[in-house]
């Protein structure tokens, strides 16, 4: 196995990047078509994405790690203003940064707004994106280029589909070029640091986004208790997780009629995880109500959203 620090010659190239953009561009999806595998889920729901997720890209002459941010936004809550602190320190931290700004939509006050907070970046280098070319016809995409190239002064500007595979191998050369040389910072094989207790939690939470209300993806958290190996099975892991919402009303949403939705959860979930895992999984979901978590400090922090 190659470790940190065996690539040294030849140009090698490692660093960060970070996707920024509002939410639902295709940040997330983006960022798994890059690594080659799926490292932070995805939904047709707005600000699924609430942590700096990395994915390390591994190529024979460089090594990229891709921090997926939460979709920068007007606040409403303690946890969107944590969520915007977070967004605005991975900037900082970064060796470059894809503004990803979606083909099937118009320039919104939302683009211009991250497209002012980036002209403030003034070291890093800036790379547009042009996401979800699949959904629009050329001429459009050829539109969009355009209007892009008028909101800042963009390292390069380039359309692809993450869903196609079009053009991501040349989004991840045009980030690389802009990364520092120097040894890889992960081992060859890692395809994220993410704890894996962080990521089953995450894939139960896709799972409870699919077909819920439209107030309800907001008020929903999960937290992995615990996931230890059955007794006497070397072939099964027991994970048990709670599932937090803001109000009793919701908790009846998630459970369904006669608990019909929360095993619906429940099964697309662990064929999920035991994708991950690559074992087999027993999986207990609980249901609890915390009120008003999300503009709560100390119920933040013990959902794990920290100053």
């Amino acid at each position: 196995m190659t470790t940190p620090g065996e690539k040294t010659a030849g140009g090698y190239r490692s660093g960060f990047a970070c996707f920024i953009g509002r939410p639902n561009v295709g940040k997330s999806t983006l960022m798994n078509a890059l690594v080659g595998t799926k490292v932070a889920i995805t939904s047709s729901r707005p600000q699924t994405t609430r942590r700096a997720i990395r994915g390390i890209v591994h190529r024979p002459d460089a090594q990229l790690v891709v921090v997926d941010t939460p979709g920068l936004h007007k606040p409403r809550t303690l946890l969107g203003e944590r969520l915007d602190s977070l967004v605005r320190s991975t900037l900082t931290e970064v060796d470059v940064i894809g503004f990803c700004v979606p083909a099937d939509q118009p320039i919104g006050p939302g683009d211009r707004f991250i497209a002012r907070e980036l002209a403030n970046v003034k070291k890093t280098p800036v790379l547009a994106i042009v996401t979800k070319t699949d959904l629009v016809p050329p001429e459009r995409v050829a539109e969009q280029l355009a209007a892009v190239s008028e909101l800042g002064d963009f390292a390069d500007i380039v359309p692809c589909s993450a869903r196609s595979g079009f053009q991501v191998e040349l989004v991840g050369d045009l980030l690389i070029r802009h990364l520092p040389e120097g040894p890889p910072l992960y081992p060859e094989g890692d395809l994220t640091d993410e704890p894996e207790q962080i990521l089953v939690a995450e894939l139960i939470r896709e799972a409870a986004l699919e077909g819920v209300r439209d107030e309800l993806p907001h008020s929903i958290a999960v937290v992995v208790d615990e996931m230890p190996p059955r007794e006497g099975r070397d072939d099964l892991i027991d994970v048990y997780a709670h599932l937090f919402v803001e109000r009793p009303s919701q908790k009846g949403i998630i459970i369904g009629t006669k608990g019909a939705r929360l095993r619906d959860v429940g099964t697309r979930a662990r064929t999920q995880i035991e994708a991950l895992l690559g074992t087999k999984v027993f999986l207990d979901l609980r249901v609890s109500v915390a009120k008003d978590w999300q503009r709560d400090p100390k119920q933040l922090r013990r959902l794990g959203f920290y100053d």
